[in-house]
């Protein structure tokens, strides 16, 4: 094992504890099934890149699923349905060209070194896609974060919903919806925390814009 992969591994054991890991689940688990499953239906074959603890890709309900992550640990945490994939966002060897409908990644690209990698990534997501296939981006947004972003050591690239859009368009993807403001920056953040709380908050857009700091934005591939 790498020296900067225990280095990773004992930064985020620490910054999620594993009860928190639970809450964050079934947080997930309503996030899920009140709303990202709007944007994906039941026979889809989708793929989670930086998947990490799956909370994203367990809960989702699909025909399909995948996992894409580097860490060979995201095996403890993806449920038997879920194929894990080991490699690098920028090359997805095993995944055909024109074989996925749905890529989703929250939280990822920021942990990029640099732009041309999440430039790099829009580009990937392109090539794995199906014609009508849809990129689902949550991601903080550096315009209501500009000190909070900071707070956390593995941040790299700061992107904000209309960056994130430019580079979408630059990959070749046609955004179709756009939400600067709609969670809050963290699970740690004082609202929403439980489970009925988050579905509440989902129904109430206009709270979005009070404590929304990461950004949801939808792009397609048109052909």
């Amino acid at each position: 094992m790498s020296e900067s992969k225990v280095e990773l591994d004992k930064l985020y054991s620490q910054r999620f504890p594993e009860k928190e890991r639970a809450q964050k689940h079934a947080i997930w688990k309503v996030l899920c099934g009140e709303f990202f499953s709007r944007h994906v239906k039941p026979t889809d074959t989708v793929v989670d890149i930086g998947a990490g603890y799956c909370e994203f890709i367990n809960n989702i309900p699909a025909g399909r699923k995948i996992a894409v992550d580097l860490n060979p640990d995201v095996h403890r945490f993806a449920a038997p349905d879920v194929r894990v994939i080991n490699e690098s966002c920028t090359a997805i060897r095993e995944l055909a060209g024109d074989s996925v409908d749905v890529v989703f990644m929250s939280n990822f690209l920021e942990h990029l070194p640099n732009k041309e990698l999440v430039l790099d990534t829009f580009r990937e997501c392109r090539r794995i896609l199906r014609p009508g296939g849809r990129v689902l981006v949550l991601q903080p947004n550096i315009r209501y974060l500009p000190g909070e972003y900071w707070d956390y050591f593995d941040h790299h690239t700061p992107l904000t919903e209309r960056s994130l859009v430019e580079g979408l368009q630059l990959a070749g993807l046609e955004p179709t919806t756009v939400i600067a403001r709609f969670l809050p920056y963290t699970t740690k953040s004082r609202l929403p925390q439980a489970p009925w709380l988050v579905q509440l908050y989902l129904k109430l857009p206009l709270a979005w814009h009070i404590l929304g700091k990461q950004a949801f934005v939808v792009a397609q591939k048109n052909s």
